[in-house]
């Protein structure tokens, strides 16, 4: 990579933003040329660098999404469903690329998120861990070996501050394991019980969320048969983790044509 990619952090001054400068910053061949916030922001004017704690850069947060995006060639975008959509929507006015972690999308969002792919190349996970695409992997795998003995559940756990539930990563795993055995994840998805709910019926991924304290993300998957069970869990303890997969993610992305990807993409593991 003969020259530094210049990139745009969106919602700078959150909990993910503020990882993904410091992420930016410590990594080679890429650049933070702009950071940009919601107009009002008390942070507004400040140096994204000394609001992430990495000192000053330099770029000073802004309101504008457009004047952001007129300065960068890839957006890494990790806020809310609407703003992300208004965001992409000038990354393709612009050819800007985006990678995007946002999650909690509606069908309709998610519809114009591939539109916009026809225009620019789009990179959206909705979990850039490295270890959380692993885990999609293995879970795929272990359904197909498995079969169909084995119940299927999920429970996540994340921060009280959390807004979407389930998480995007646990609907992700949910996918992968209706297809894997060729069930309609929107018909067998369960995701509370309570009552006389009757015997588990054999065609059901149930899934859990739990929100408490300041939990950065977990996610297990179990089979269970009768006589045994089998977990398969991803712990993240750090928000850094999915900062430096998002780098990776704006790496790979730099010479690809206009599309949707996805972290499995990027690492080859699809």
């Amino acid at each position: 990579m003969s020259e530094e990619i210049r990139v745009a952090v969106s919602g700078a001054c959150g909990r993910m933003g503020k990882e993904l400068v410091r992420a930016v910053v410590e990594s080679e061949g890429v650049r933070l040329v702009s950071a940009f916030e919601r107009s009002g922001h008390p942070r507004l004017g400040e140096d994204a660098g000394e609001v992430a704690g990495v000192g000053k850069l330099g770029v000073e947060i802004i309101d504008s999404a457009e004047q952001a995006l007129s300065q960068a060639q890839v957006l890494v975008e990790f806020t809310y469903p609407q703003p992300t959509i208004e965001h992409l929507e000038i990354c393709a006015s612009k050819g800007t690329r985006a990678v995007v972690g946002t999650t909690g999308f509606s069908p309709e969002q998610k519809q114009k998120i591939e539109e916009l792919s026809k225009k620019i190349p789009i990179l959206w996970a909705p979990n850039m861990s490295v270890g959380v695409n692993l885990l999609f992997s293995l879970v795929e795998r272990a359904c197909q070996i498995l079969g169909e003995d084995y119940d299927l559940e999920i429970i996540e756990a994340h921060h009280r501050l959390k807004k979407d539930a389930p998480s995007g990563t646990a609907l992700r795993l949910g996918e992968i394991l209706a297809r894997a055995r060729g069930w309609d994840f929107e018909k067998v998805a369960c995701y509370h019980r309570q009552g006389m709910v009757g015997e588990r019926p054999k065609e059901q991924i149930g899934i859990q969320s739990l929100r408490a304290g300041d939990i950065v993300g977990e996610h297990t998957v179990i089979f269970s048969t009768i006589g045994e069970r089998i977990e398969l869990t991803h712990k993240a303890s750090s928000r850094q983790t999915f900062a430096r997969g998002a780098v990776r993610a704006v790496k790979w992305l730099w010479n690809k044509p206009a599309g949707l990807y996805s972290m499995q993409d990027c690492l080859g593991i699809k």
